[in-house]
């Protein structure tokens, strides 16, 4: 579905799995220094959205996913994961609950396979899981300025940076227009992605691969509840948090600005003449310059720098090598602040 704001003037369409939204207006650089300064909203209508309702919702959700949701007060938000029975990470949820109905998003492409487990989980509960993507759209509101009321935008979804907006897919464009009269600058997923990943904020399927775990990445500290009960991939989680380390860690790679490309995601990322990992999202900050986030082996050495496609690579730690084992864990995340981000 191709978002309405694509006839905005300059608008270029993104590619890939964010087909469908612009990535950026016309000038990326000024997009995000325009969220860091200001505020500002973000089309994110190509992700997807699932909607269940039914009494038994919270407590069904709380059994399939890593997060405590049970006692979820309506206009609260949380991340979630499912596990594959072996704590791979197999989707990444960001979700509220209105009092009637849960709402999740989650990546382009992904709710039918969502909707597939869901509904193969249902048993005798009074739960109806439905895809509801192509009467629903997210956009993303984001930066220091942002203003406290925006009820009438749509759902709220508060995460790490900004926060989420559902609401009718049919009136997309007036929201938007609505924002920016109240002051947002809009701006394309350039700008969204550069920040994202500056902030050491992982997205499912692109940082991620079919074996990654959620230590690995820093979601056992943003969408797993440690102390609840038993959910599928739970054992692996406990395992890895009391006993041993994840295999991997994430990383923030910034890259020699002097080679004029990105790495592809998938890249090998190489430490002399070994493979330590690959790269997943990459991007152009406006004041960084080229970054990534990649998944290397949890020994890589932390001051190490690294090959990327032929492009030289320094680390900044997101992910601890030491998370886990019954350690503290101690996520270096980079600043969620982004108007002191780019100052620091």
């Amino acid at each position: 579905m191709s978002s309405p704001l694509l006839t905005e003037p300059g608008a270029v369409e993104a590619e890939g799995m964010d087909a469908g939204v612009a990535s950026h207006y016309g000038d990326p650089y000024a997009e995000q220094r325009a969220l860091v300064s200001g505020w500002g909203v973000v089309d994110r209508s190509n992700r997807d959205v699932v909607r269940i309702s039914g009494p038994d919702r919270l407590s069904w959700l709380h059994n399939l996913t890593t997060q405590h949701v049970e006692q979820l007060a309506p206009g609260a938000s949380a991340e979630a994961l499912v596990l594959s029975p072996q704590g791979h990470v197999q989707h990444h949820l960001t979700l509220t609950d209105d009092g009637v109905s849960v709402w999740i998003h989650v990546e382009p492409g992904t709710a039918p396979a969502l909707l597939e487990f869901l509904t193969s989980m249902r048993f005798m509960l009074r739960v109806e899981p439905q895809d509801v993507s192509a009467d629903y759209a997210v956009l993303t509101v984001l930066g220091p300025d942002l203003p406290k009321d925006l009820a009438a935008t749509g759902l709220r979804l508060d995460t790490g940076l900004g926060a989420d907006l559902i609401g009718p897919r049919a009136d997309l464009a007036a929201r938007v227009a609505g924002l920016r009269s109240a002051g947002g600058a809009l701006a394309g997923l350039w700008a969204y992605e550069a920040l994202r990943i500056a902030a050491g904020r992982p997205r499912f399927g692109l940082d991620t691969d079919h074996r990654t775990i959620p230590h690995e990445v820093g979601w056992i500290e943003t969408a797993v509840h440690l102390s609840k009960g038993c959910y599928r991939g739970q054992e692996t989680v406990a395992r890895v948090h009391n006993l041993g380390h994840p295999p991997r860690r994430l990383v923030l790679l910034h890259l020699d600005g002097s080679e004029d490309r990105l790495p592809a995601h998938g890249d090998e990322v190489r430490l002399d003449s070994a493979s330590v990992g690959f790269t997943g999202s990459a991007a152009r900050h406006y004041e960084l310059g080229p970054i990534a986030l990649a998944l290397v082996k949890r020994t890589t050495p932390v001051t190490a720098t690294l090959q990327v496609d032929g492009i030289a690579a320094a680390q900044e730690v997101i992910v601890s090598p030491d998370a886990g084992a019954n350690v503290q864990i101690d996520f270096r995340r980079l600043r969620a602040d982004l108007a002191g981000r780019g100052r620091e």
